[in-house]
């Protein structure tokens, strides 16, 4: 935790008594169903949407990150590195309303593809634990499995070329370059 943060923490504990996301209790409640009582800690709470701390996770009320189950700094982004990627693109990028509503077709696409190879994953990983409980173990069979997993990860791969070919014929000369931005600093993932 960097010492700047921590001073603040302390600080805010201070004014507004001790804090409900160490406390154990239920957001605003205690046991008995009463507030905490403490001076300003509605406001404290409302400075962070009604969650504990920046992020809004805190205690045991969610990861941190965002307060989110689901875990990672993306949240549920799915595979993108970003919530809400076409929101994110449309406003990094300046889209105009044409190459939004094309760009939702490509990351739809996209998003399908990927859905579709998380269930190959389930489906073959189903299919090994089914070859470890066999009295033998069936080598073609493992074999098979793993040219199905192969397969499913070049279908990924082949959608994620074919996205990129028609981002790069939706977007003008800036836009590819702030894209280009985001894809070599890690902001956003393909």
């Amino acid at each position: 935790m960097h010492p700047l943060y921590a001073a603040w923490q302390r600080a805010t504990h201070r004014l507004v008594g001790r804090s409900h996301c160490h406390s154990g209790h239920e957001h605003g409640r205690h046991e008995h169903g009463q507030g905490h009582g403490h001076p300003g800690h509605e406001g404290h709470r409302r400075w962070f949407g009604g969650r504990c701390g920046p992020g809004g996770g805190g205690g045991d009320h969610g990861n941190g990150f965002g307060g989110e189950e689901g875990g990672g700094f993306d949240g549920g982004a799915g595979g993108f590195g970003v919530r809400r990627p076409l929101r994110f693109l449309a406003y990094k990028l300046g889209l105009e309303e044409r190459q939004v509503a094309e760009l939702a077709v490509i990351l739809d696409t996209l998003k399908t593809e990927r859905a579709q190879a998380e269930v190959d994953q389930r489906r073959t990983t189903a299919a090994y634990a089914d070859l470890l409980v066999a009295e033998t173990f069936d080598g073609a069979a493992a074999t098979a499995v793993t040219s199905e997993r192969v397969r499913s990860a070049q279908r990924v791969q082949e959608a994620v070329q074919a996205a990129l070919g028609k981002i790069h014929a939706l977007l003008v000369d800036e836009q590819r370059k702030r894209l280009t931005y985001l894809l070599r600093t890690g902001t956003l993932r393909l």
